[in-house]
């Protein structure tokens, strides 16, 4: 039996799950960054329901208005820039012209929202070189009685987000026709006898405007919610429904900063509207044209090249900023200034550049380890809310933030403005790593483990050197809208901070044009510098890893 008993079986204990330390840290590395909102938003957002705050907002004489400048701007704007990124995927794909096209989108990129507003100011405005060059060939003596800046209806701001925003949904589009093996697709219609336009239009952009949802929704939210731009191109009196939101925000009476939380609620709710109105008119038209005709028609023998107007606008907005940074006196109707000189840029006040570039710095240095802890270990099915930021209207997420760090009794701290950049670097980060990321051989992972690293040291050693070049991107990328960022260093600043783009936005209400046009190129020579130094950085590696190129 003392044999019996001890050759019987030990019962199984009760083991607990092992816990997952990854996801653990990777949920609360980022949660540091989004929970926070949450209180926020109650904070914010929490007096603006109730009926008289509502009853204020809708009798407000400026509401009207606003709403409709806002309306026309961020519709017309969007659909600009989508009809401009279809013209030219259509008309140049998979020509060489797209390839180089391809190749200046990161300087494009690179131009902040600023500084493209103020160069197209000067561009189009009615004393603008665009006005000087019409005014020599009709001699004329003063600037014409136009309105093509600050118009009543935002049409000179709709100009700037649809060319600014295009070259943003470019840039997404040419990475979804890598994984989308476009030009395959392509080949066989053409082999069936269809044009390249039919073939766009009845096959390819069926299979790719489902995946630029989202990119088109988070153009639309930022053309709902735009204040820098606005400030500058936009309406004045009234502005629009983003800039109303601000001033009301900012102000000190708790009535009217209910009153602009009430708006910054309505920013949303025209932005859910909107998305649900496009999302029943993409059904009815994949049901009324479910499927092909079958008809074949002739390509186009010679197309007009529309695109190089386009180009030439964007290059032509830096080079009217260089221009008037060295521009001593520059009287209209002169197409040229009457001489050059650097004193514009000798007594630049420079502290707004360094206090950009150490923030930008520190921000994208912190988020590109967030990043990839949370692609590697985070949950990827709640990759959506991490996008939030993006597709959601600006103002309500400041008015959060700030309203959490006045709680904590953080604002106007160095800590809070890292923290408010973060989040709107992170998922713009995020998304420019995620497609390179899920494109990695996992073999190569599983080999590595099983030769004992452990996946830290996979990931060290094998996973992350391999990914260096679109690693370094996304960094470049998450520079690049820290310095971009106006709303949060406003807001959670407190003042205190000045920077390149709060610097561009303050002087362009009145001012010299030459500091002005200085500040706006401080602005672009950091994102460009970034994209730059990534580059430098990517070849330099290539050239002594033979595998990694």
């Amino acid at each position: 039996m003392t044999t019996a008993l001890r050759q019987a079986p030990a019962p199984e204990k009760h083991r607990l799950p092992r816990c997952n330390w990854g996801a653990v840290t990777a949920l609360t590395l980022v949660g540091l960054v989004f929970v926070p909102l949450l209180p926020g938003l109650y904070w914010a957002l929490g007096p603006s329901f109730k009926l008289d705050v509502w009853q204020a907002l809708l009798v407000d004489p400026q509401w009207p208005q606003a709403v409709s400048a806002t309306l026309m701007s961020a519709l017309l704007g969007t659909l600009l820039a989508g009809l401009i990124t279809a013209g030219l995927a259509t008309r140049l794909y998979p020509s060489p012209t797209w390839q180089r096209l391809q190749q200046r989108l990161p300087v494009l990129l690179s131009v902040p929202h600023v500084a493209f507003a103020v160069g197209l100011f000067f561009l189009i405005a009615p004393s603008g070189w665009l006005a000087r060059v019409t005014g020599h060939f009709l001699s004329w003596a003063s600037p014409p009685d136009w309105v093509t800046v600050q118009d009543p209806y935002g049409l000179s701001l709709a100009l700037a987000l649809a060319l600014k925003e295009s070259w943003f949904l470019l840039w997404v589009l040419a990475a979804l026709m890598g994984e989308q093996a476009v030009t395959r697709q392509l080949a066989v219609a053409r082999s069936l006898g269809y044009s390249p336009a039919q073939t766009w239009r009845q096959v390819l952009w069926p299979l790719l405007l489902p995946r630029l949802r989202w990119p088109l929704a988070a153009a639309l939210a930022y053309s709902l919610s735009v204040v820098d731009m606005a400030l500058i191109l936009g309406p004045g009196t009234p502005p629009t429904l983003a800039v109303l939101t601000w001033q009301w925000l900012s102000d000190p009476d708790t009535n009217v900063q209910a009153q602009g939380g009430a708006a910054a609620l309505a920013l949303l709710l025209l932005f859910g509207v909107i998305s649900a109105l496009a999302c029943g008119v993409w059904w009815l038209l994949r049901r009324w044209r479910a499927y092909p005709s079958g008809q074949r028609r002739a390509a186009v023998p010679h197309p007009w090249p529309w695109q190089t107007p386009l180009l030439a606008i964007s290059y032509a907005v830096l080079a009217v900023l260089v221009l008037w940074s060295v521009a001593d006196s520059w009287f209209f109707p002169a197409l040229w200034p009457d001489g050059l000189s650097w004193d514009a840029w000798r007594n630049a006040n420079l502290a707004p550049f360094w206090t950009t570039l150490w923030l930008a710095l520190v921000v994208s240095l912190l988020a590109m380890p967030l990043v990839l802890i949370w692609l590697e270990w985070g949950p990827q099915r709640w990759n959506a809310v991490l996008y939030l930021p993006l597709i959601v209207p600006t103002l309500p997420l400041v008015a959060a933030q700030y309203a959490a760090l006045l709680r904590l009794q953080l604002d106007a701290t160095a800590l809070a403005l890292v923290w408010s950049h973060l989040l709107w670097v992170l998922p713009y980060m995020l998304l420019t790593l995620v497609g390179a990321y899920r494109a990695f051989d996992a073999r190569l992972m599983t080999s590595a483990r099983a030769l004992g690293c452990s996946s830290l040291q996979a990931c060290l050693r094998i996973k992350w050197p391999l990914l260096l070049r679109p690693m370094l991107t996304a960094w470049a990328v998450g520079f690049a809208v820290s310095v971009a960022q106006y709303l949060p260093t406003l807001f959670v600043g407190g003042g205190r901070f000045d920077t390149v783009t709060t610097e561009a936005v303050a002087l362009s209400a009145g001012g010299s044009r030459q500091v002005l046009a200085v500040q706006a190129l401080l602005q672009v020579a950091l994102p460009l510098a970034a994209f730059v130094l990534a580059t430098v950085l990517a070849r330099a590696w290539g050239r002594h890893h033979q595998g990694v190129r």
